[in-house]
C-alpha cells in the first residue's frame, strides 16, 4: 500500500502528509461493479485511489442513469469533498469500473489537512477544476453532439480506462451509461461496425480506430 501511495501521489504530496495518509486510512480492493457510494448517502470517508477505475453517474428525475466521468489512479472525487466538507448527502453514485485499489481517509481530516498542507489545498482545489471540467463536457456531449459521436468518444474512453483495445459492455450497460435506449446503442453500433470502426463480438467490442 504504501509504495503504491507514494509512487501515485508522492510527487504532489508532502512527506508529512504522505505519512500521515499511511497512518489514518484504511486501504480496500473492490472488485469490478461493486456500488461504492449511492445517491442520498452521507459519505464518511474520502477516496484516494491507487489502481483501478470507478465511475461516477448520476440519476435524472425518472431515474435514468446518465455516465459523468472516470475516476483513474491518481484522483479523488469532488463530488465526495464536496459532501465531506458540507456534510451533505451524495448526489452521485460511484461503481468501480474494474477491480479498484484505494486508501479511505476519514473526513475529519479534510478541513485539518487543508489548513496544513499547501500540497493537499492544490490537490483538492485541482480535483474540483478537473472534474467540473469533466461535467461540462458530459453537458456538452448531451447538447451538441449527435449519438453517434457520444458513443464512439465512450468507446475510446473505455478503452483508455480499461488500457485494451476491446471493451466488454453489454448494449444494455452501455445505453444506461449514455442515458439513451439499447435499440439506438446497437443500431449505431451496428453502424459503426459497417464502417470498419469496430467488430461486434458475443459479449464484446473491439475498436479498429485510434
Amino acid at each position: 500500500m504504501e509504495l503504491e501511495l507514494r509512487r501515485e501521489y508522492g510527487n504532489i504530496f508532502e512527506e508529512e502528509l504522505i505519512r500521515e495518509i499511511i497512518q489514518v486510512s484504511v486501504y480496500k480492493e473492490v472488485p469490478a461493479g461493486v456500488t461504492m457510494m449511492e445517491i442520498g448517502q452521507y459519505v464518511k470517508v474520502m477516496p484516494l485511489i491507487l489502481q483501478g477505475a470507478i465511475k461516477i453517474l448520476r440519476n435524472d428525475k425518472d431515474g435514468d442513469e446518465l455516465l459523468l466521468y472516470f475516476l483513474e489512479k491518481g484522483d479523488t472525487c469532488a463530488m465526495t469533498l464536496n459532501c465531506c466538507l458540507g456534510e451533505t448527502k451524495s448526489e452521485i453514485r460511484a461503481i468501480t469500473e474494474k477491480k479498484t485499489q484505494l486508501l479511505m481517509i476519514p473526513i475529519e481530516k479534510m478541513e485539518e489537512w487543508t489548513s496544513r498542507f499547501k500540497s493537499w489545498r492544490t490537490f483538492v482545489f485541482q480535483s474540483y477544476h478537473t472534474r467540473l471540467m469533466e461535467m461540462l463536457e458530459a453537458i456538452d456531449n448531451i447538447a451538441f453532439y449527435k449519438m453517434d459521436e457520444r458513443l464512439l468518444k465512450y468507446l475510446k474512453e473505455s478503452s483508455k480506462v480499461h488500457d485494451s483495445t476491446i471493451v466488454h459492455h453489454t448494449h444494455q450497460e452501455i445505453a444506461y451509461d449514455l442515458h439513451t435506449s439499447r435499440v439506438v446503442v446497437s443500431r449505431i453500433l451496428k453502424k459503426l461496425e459497417n464502417q470498419g470502426k469496430i467488430f461486434l463480438n458475443r459479449n464484446s467490442i473491439q475498436l479498429l480506430f485510434n
